[in-house]
């Protein structure tokens, strides 16, 4: 089980943004549940938006006007017989704060007022809906989140992120009519979360090191490379030819087993292998070292692996990460790694 005070300190590395000084007053806070959470980091978010002012953009509208303003829609003029009380259909563009963005947000935090939150939360999120009257809600099944964001607008990349993590974590199900609300975050997008946690985590904290997920090419004997699946990176730890390639796993189960002997996932085992020897070969000409490592997130199983291979001359480390523990632990053991390996 994580600590809801880990998630948050996760979600602070994932998204850059949570470090500022408007969200250091929710590292103090305590949160019974990730919904919680996410209310609190969208209450704080969108109450400084509305300090900036709500986002607008020209959108389009059309409606029955008795001037002609912007463009005349005439197929729509006569089948709504509007021409028969001296009106025309218009169509044309409003500034306005009825933005997708602001649809997005509206509507988030309308799911939320129906999860498992406190009622001091839902209250100070029925205020902030207050100032979204002009906005329309919108079914959050529909809405394209690859949005692009450049200066009037960046300000807003936080709180779409935090609201397609509440929508895909509220997932709700219909039954007999009723709404039900499901388990906030599973493992899928635990997984997704704790990948982009630690390649944050050393951006930031390993400045003296290059981290990035970048891909490694297949070291092929001639040109054929049809249908060979990319070899994407987790996270790759570099310092000049010093590297490091991690594997961020996180499982229910951090071992398989067969009759009843505990073994590594053998996939991961090939996976990272490859990885490694595949990186390997590509430096064969410079002076050089690449190792590996499994990370899985820690469970609450008695049997941890700790283990470290020299397989063909490269080592390959399998270790656990507690993140059942204050996040000063989580950090010295990151830290950790770095020092053993660079």
């Amino acid at each position: 089980m994580i600590p809801v005070q880990n998630i948050y300190y996760m979600l602070s590395y994932a998204f850059q943004a949570l470090q500022t000084q408007t969200y250091k007053n929710l590292a103090t806070e305590n949160f019974h549940n990730t919904a919680e959470l996410c209310a609190a980091i969208l209450d704080k978010g969108v109450s400084t938006q509305l300090k900036r002012g709500l986002g607008r953009d020209y959108v389009p509208k059309s409606e029955s006007l008795s001037t002609l303003q912007g463009k005349l829609n005439i197929s729509q003029s006569i089948k709504t017989q509007a021409l028969l009380k001296k009106q025309m259909i218009c169509t044309y563009d409003e500034f306005s704060t009825n933005t997708p963005f602001n649809q997005i947000i509206k509507s988030t935090m309308l799911l939320l007022l129906k999860a498992n939150i406190t009622n001091t939360r839902k209250k100070s999120l029925r205020n902030l809906l207050l100032f979204f009257s002009d906005v329309d809600e919108i079914d959050l099944r529909f809405v394209n989140w690859n949005q692009r964001y450049n200066r009037s607008n960046q300000t807003y990349q936080l709180l779409i992120g935090i609201c397609y993590l509440v929508y895909n974590g509220l997932l709700q199900t219909q039954t007999d009519g009723t709404t039900k609300i499901m388990d906030f975050f599973d493992e899928q997008r635990m997984c997704h979360l704790y990948e982009k946690f630690l390649l944050e985590y050393y951006k930031k904290e390993h400045p003296e090191l290059t981290a990035n997920a970048s891909q490694i090419a297949w070291q092929l004997d001639d040109t054929e490379n049809q249908m060979l699946p990319k070899m994407q990176t987790d996270i790759m730890l570099s310092k000049g030819n010093n590297i490091l390639i991690i594997d961020a796993k996180y499982y229910s189960h951090m071992t398989q087993q067969q009759y009843g002997t505990n073994t590594l996932h053998s996939n991961n085992l090939y996976q990272i292998f490859t990885y490694v020897k595949n990186k390997e070969f590509e430096l064969r000409n410079v002076e050089h070292t690449v190792s590996g490592m499994l990370l899985y997130a820690q469970t609450n199983e008695d049997i941890i692996p700790h283990n470290t291979y020299q397989m063909s001359g490269n080592q390959i480390t399998v270790r656990a990460l507690n993140l059942n523990q204050n996040f000063s632990g989580i950090a010295d053991e990151l830290d950790a790694i770095i020092n053993n390996s660079f």
